[in-house]
């Protein structure tokens, strides 16, 4: 017999006709999910669950944002007269996994169906439709119309070519959206002004740099702040900064900020680095789309109208753009094209462990101390930190991508499996061989010296490869073109860093080969266990 519900104020309702699973990074009331919504007849559910945090040893602020950010959720659906199945975290019959949740609440609820947006992660979409199997519940997977572009979409952009490339997926996107296209034609004749975008600070720095919108905790977001910090004692990272945007409200609010007093010099700046400076001119908007708190069209959106107020110019109104139809959108096709496969890619064939000083911050180059020390204390680092300077110094080291995306996934408040693990085990590794960039991101210590004041009060060179203090991704950049020669022979945009590596002396590749093991040897890889 199907059970009946009651409602808060305690009046019969009927039996579950659909229930709506929502997950931590699918807080969309417009999301598929809800089409057809009748709080009179269907209901929501939403767990937390201590084995999501510890699949990877999540930084607090990750930890505390979604949580946060669920719980505004529910609130926000039952003071619509939603009826929200909610488990927390705290409650004595958590068991644990989303999976466990979802069989025990289909069992006792007994709904017509389980409805829910395509999961961002296949580990967690195969989690549910076990559930949903072992609980002998019917289940629809809805297409997530939060992005532009569908799988079908991106197939269909793959499909017959030997290489796929951002650059003509992010066309195709310009065309369909209209966004800065004039007829058939980019705005300004140009796809893309990458090219303008990669300008450092003077000297002096960047000065004055307009803080971001801040949004102090309100009392729910104190009690998940107190309950992570007693229940993930031992995870890293602080939430002595927490202040990220928890609702749509509150996302919309620093979408506006960003292009008000950001935007405008975003572009020329978006590649630079400075100690001290987190966010520098970055929109911080990251997080808020990939838990759906915010549209992504609202945000380019915003920005095209910033440019058509002559608010922002072009460079820095396309390279925004670019990031989110262009990258973010590009990087999704490429997850779900390729898993569960992708997962385990190892093109270059890196086998070390994660330095334990990722953990930590405890070394001595300047660069790295800075971006994860940085990390640990806000959960955040933007994509040239993370790409050219922690990623760069794993992929030279050689560390298995798998350790490095297990990081990424763990540390960064806006990781969701779908778009970081193609960014770090792809772009930045380079393991899916070529699937993801063209080229692995090589470089020496002097790309960081030229973008950052990072190397003024470190105590290595970049310049030097030996005698006194010699920069250790200098010498890495050496060792890692010598060791993957033969790996890298057919990629056409590493020929002329293929042919310097070509012309060292014998002698020469040997002493940098020894040097490059000497700093190997001397790294602490204990396993970080919280």
């Amino acid at each position: 017999m199907k059970k009946r519900r009651t409602s808060a104020s305690g009046a019969k309702l009927e039996p579950v006709r659909n229930l709506v699973l929502v997950l931590g990074d699918q807080l969309d009331r417009h999301s598929s999910a809800f089409d057809g919504f009748d709080a009179r007849l269907d209901a929501v559910w939403m767990a937390e669950a201590a084995a999501e945090a510890g699949h990877v040893p999540s930084h607090k602020a990750r930890i505390a944002l979604f949580l946060s950010a669920m719980r505004h959720f529910r609130e926000a659906l039952e003071a619509e007269g939603a009826h929200v199945h909610y488990r927390r975290l705290e409650d004595p019959e958590n068991r644990g996994t989303l999976a466990l949740e979802l069989e025990e609440a289909a069992r006792r609820l007994e709904p017509r169906k389980l409805v829910i947006v395509e999961p961002g992660e296949w580990r967690v979409r195969e989690d549910i439709r076990t559930a949903a199997k072992k609980a002998g519940a019917d289940l629809e997977i809805r297409q997530d119309r939060h992005f532009l572009a569908s799988q079908d979409d991106f197939d269909r952009f793959a499909r017959g070519r030997k290489q796929l490339r951002m650059e003509f997926f992010y066309r195709e996107m310009r065309r369909r959206t209209g966004l800065l296209m004039k007829g058939g034609e980019p705005e300004g004749g140009r796809w893309n002004y990458d090219a303008d975008n990669r300008g450092a600070f003077p000297k002096e720095g960047p000065g004055k740099v307009p803080a971001p919108v801040s949004f102090p905790p309100d009392s729910t977001t104190r009690e998940v702040i107190e309950l992570v910090e007693h229940r993930f004692a031992g995870h890293p990272g602080s939430l002595r900064h927490f202040d990220w945007p928890v609702t749509p409200g509150q996302a919309e609010a620093a979408l506006q900020d960003f292009v008000a007093n950001r935007l405008r010099l975003f572009g020329p700046f978006q590649d630079a680095l400075w100690t001290g400076q987190p966010w520098l001119y970055h929109s911080r908007l990251s997080s808020s789309m990939n838990l759906k708190l915010l549209d992504p069209r609202e945000a380019v959106r915003a920005a095209a109208e910033a440019y058509g107020k002559r608010a922002a110019a072009l460079a820095c109104t396309e390279g925004f753009i670019r990031q989110v139809i262009g990258w973010r959108e590009y990087a999704r096709g490429v997850y779900w094209r390729h898993m569960p496969g992708y997962m385990g890619m190892n093109a270059l064939e890196a086998s070390l462990p994660l330095p334990r000083f990722y953990w930590t911050a405890d070394t001595e180059m300047s660069c790295l101390r800075e971006v994860i020390g940085q990390t640990l204390e806000y959960g955040y680092a933007h994509h040239i930190q993370r790409l050219m300077v922690t990623g760069l110094f794993a992929l030279l080291l050689g560390v298995a991508p798998r350790e490095v995306h297990r990081w990424y996934l763990a540390v960064y408040v806006d990781a969701v499996e779908w778009v970081e693990l193609p960014n770090t085990l792809g772009m930045s590794q380079f393991a899916d061989g070529g699937i993801m960039a063209s080229k692995p991101y090589a470089a020496t210590g002097k790309y960081i010296d030229r973008m950052s004041n990072y190397c003024r009060a470190c105590r290595y060179d970049p310049a030097r490869t030996d005698g006194e203090s010699p920069c250790p991704f200098s010498v890495l950049y050496w060792d890692f073109l010598l060791r993957n020669r033969a790996r890298l022979a057919r990629n056409p945009r590493m020929g002329l860093q293929r042919r310097n590596a070509d012309r060292l002396a014998a002698a020469e590749a040997k002493a940098l080969r020894r040097r490059a093991d000497a700093i190997r040897h001397e790294i602490d890889f204990q396993e970080y266990r919280p």
